[in-house]
């Protein structure tokens, strides 16, 4: 073996690496971009759950529009507002009184309620299961039961029930909205914390049709509507609802004669 070789091969070797490595260390140091300091303290005020509810990747490029200008305060729905005050007044921003929003889960088609038209034994998801005939219960608008919802919160806001239906925590949702682009049947649906009164059913169909699948659906009977004085409940397509706007009886049912009990109160009292 020719040592003399393997040595100037060696040493060879040794100085292109350290030319290289010298030539990268210039160059971090003549194009190194410095970070806006406030770019981190911004950052440390967001919740840090990178649940991209304001529409980019994470907490840091958020944290960068709000420093750069942007995008103003309203860009996170998660923020505390005592957080997103002081960001206000670190960058001289305005800061946006916004009601807390929560989801509501508009179904009470759990299994005991509604029918059962098929066994499943596909992909256990809501979105695997819409494209196998819609999972094995009756309703085509009614929660599929699968968790999809559960899975993509960020913050263990949601869990189902022993009837197979999701139930949301409000005291622990943000209404970072995961769990409404989730639901391929447009369930879930995000509300002021302040609203109570809801009409739990997201049935289309005929009354009489709802009512065959499920014991809990909406059967656009309109006797809501005529027993509330305020026009806070409306009927549109086969479905009650109520405009939160005009209903100022947040924890009242403006009556007891709905035939199948699909109005609600959801939440406890005081909930800010």
């Amino acid at each position: 073996m020719d040592y003399t070789s393997l040595a100037q091969a060696v040493l060879s070797m040794g100085g292109i690496g350290l030319v290289f490595a010298l030539l990268l260390a210039l160059a971090n140091k003549k194009l190194k971009v410095e970070e806006d300091p406030k770019i981190e303290k911004v950052e440390d005020l967001l919740p840090g759950a990178n649940c991209g509810a304001c529409g980019l990747p994470g907490c840091s490029a958020c944290a960068v529009a709000l420093v750069n200008g942007k995008v103003d305060l309203s860009i996170c729905p998660v923020a505390d507002a005592s957080d997103l005050e002081e960001i206000g007044q670190l960058l001289g921003l305005e800061t946006v009184d916004t009601k807390r929003q929560v989801a509501v889960v508009l179904c009470q088609g759990g299994n005991t309620n509604v029918k059962k038209k098929a066994e499943y034994d596909g992909i256990k998801t809501c979105l695997g299961a819409t494209f196998a005939s819609g999972g094995e219960r009756a309703c085509n608008y009614g929660c599929i039961g699968y968790g999809d919802c559960v899975a993509v919160c960020p913050f263990d806001a949601i869990h189902m029930n022993k009837e197979g239906l999701p139930v949301v925590d409000r005291n622990k949702c943000t209404g970072c909205n995961n769990c409404v682009l989730a639901c391929p049947r447009n369930v879930i649906e995000l509300h002021p914390v302040s609203s109570h009164v809801f009409v739990l059913c997201n049935n289309k169909d005929s009354g009489k049709n709802a009512r065959q699948v499920c014991k809990t659906a909406c059967i656009a009977c309109k006797i809501c509507v005529k027993a509330d004085e305020s026009g806070g409940f409306e009927v549109k397509d086969n479905l009650a609802f109520v405009d939160h706007t005009k209903y100022d009886k947040e924890y009242e049912i403006p009556t007891e004669k709905c035939p199948t009990k699909a109005i609600v109160i959801v939440g406890d009292k005081g909930e800010k």
